[in-house]
């Protein structure tokens, strides 16, 4: 069989093997409605179509921004007052073809009508949104990958632990003994350290700041709407805990204020669907020690007078919360010790500490810190 002939063969099965694939491309291109759903690949599910229109992945070229250009599907650090796609989704769920398009299409917050001007999808493309929105709403989005770093040097350690040891007692290639013990003694040493500082970081969060039901703005009901924390926190002066204000107070406000100047009303509406639905906000706590550790809001922040920001830092400045100081115990103490106490004026002690109000009235010292009065007692913190 002569080559050119052989090469005519090949090309004839490989035009008939391409045949139905061209027959079902020819066949998805009949199938499209208007200008930006024809570009869909044949093969792709609902899911994956919705997840194109969401992402703006279309050949024809829309007025409208992408939704992911606003909503956005992966972790951030930083704020986003629009509504995250898995948000969006949550909200959703349960919701008519209707009701997703009535929302979408025809906005009632000024926010929204910006952003969603000239938006134009069909009833099919919206169920494609929909489907793919349902498939997030499912998935776990924010998962963070543990770090390993630490782990992998500590085995590493290990190792060459056990590397000294056994040539230092049964191999012996190493000709001087005293570099195996050297190896021994640093790699234990340092293996040692990072158990140490790894028990004392254990539940300590330092710069944590979780995602919130809602994004809730210290910043703007501090700051820029002059609202005093001991409106919202009222136990402060009286109890343990600062306190967290149910939704109940929230609509002091919210009542009347129904749209955000930066969120629009999808915050918002959250705190009227809790009342409505008798639901808490699930808050996720950020502050907070062990249960061996005795702290009390009052004797703080009411007798001892101390500034919400001296523990908790510059919050009304800050739109995300979070952790600033370590909360550990030598954090504590190193306050106890450098912080005066009101001792002249305050009754309680003028009976309890008769020799500390001599030596101040005599001028041996010339003031009373918390450490003088039993600030680094255990059992004022541990009992």
């Amino acid at each position: 069989m002569s080559k050119p002939y052989r090469l005519t063969c090949a090309l004839f099965i490989f035009i008939l093997l391409l045949a139905p694939f061209q027959i079902i491309a020819s066949e998805a291109d009949s199938t499209a409605k208007d200008d930006h759903s024809g570009h869909f690949d044949y093969f792709l599910n609902g899911e994956k179509r919705g997840e194109r229109l969401f992402k703006g992945l279309t050949r024809t070229p829309v007025e409208w921004q992408s939704c992911v250009s606003c909503h956005n599907i992966d972790y951030i650090d930083t704020l986003n007052w629009n509504p995250s796609a898995k948000d969006i989704a949550g909200t959703f769920a349960n919701k008519s073809i209707a009701e997703f398009r009535s929302v979408l299409m025809s906005p009632l917050g000024k926010k929204m009508e910006e952003s969603h001007q000239n938006y134009s999808f069909s009833d099919e493309e919206l169920g494609y949104i929909k489907s793919y929105l349902m498939d997030l709403n499912s998935a776990v989005l924010y998962e963070t990958k543990p770090k390993v770093n630490n782990l992998i040097v500590f085995f590493f350690l290990g190792a060459l632990i056990t590397l000294a040891l056994v040539d230092l007692f049964f191999t012996k290639k190493i000709k001087y003994k005293i570099i195996p013990i050297l190896i021994f003694v640093f790699a234990f040493g340092y293996q040692i350290q990072m158990l140490a500082e790894g028990a004392m970081a254990l539940g300590r969060k330092q710069n944590y700041a979780p995602i919130q039901p809602i994004k809730f703005s210290h910043k703007i009901h501090a700051t820029d709407n002059k609202i005093d924390c001991r409106y919202c926190h009222t136990t402060v002066d009286d109890s343990k805990s600062a306190g967290i204000p149910h939704v109940n107070l929230c609509l002091n406000c919210h009542v009347i204020v129904r749209e955000g100047t930066n969120s629009g009303k999808f915050e918002i509406n959250k705190i009227h669907a809790a009342i409505e639905n008798n639901t808490p906000v699930e808050w996720v706590r950020i502050h907070q020690l062990p249960d061996h550790v005795f702290f009390s809001h009052a004797q703080h922040a009411n007798v001892g007078k101390r500034d919400c920001q001296e523990c908790h830092g510059l919050v009304e400045e800050m739109h995300v919360v979070k952790q600033v100081e370590d909360l550990s115990m030598g954090w504590c103490l190193d306050c106890h010790d450098k912080t005066a106490v009101d001792f002249r004026e305050n009754g309680y002690y003028s009976e309890s500490f008769k020799k500390l109000h001599e030596k101040l009235t005599s001028g041996a010292i010339d003031s009373v810190r918390v450490t003088d009065v039993g600030g680094r007692e255990c059992a004022r913190c541990h009992y």
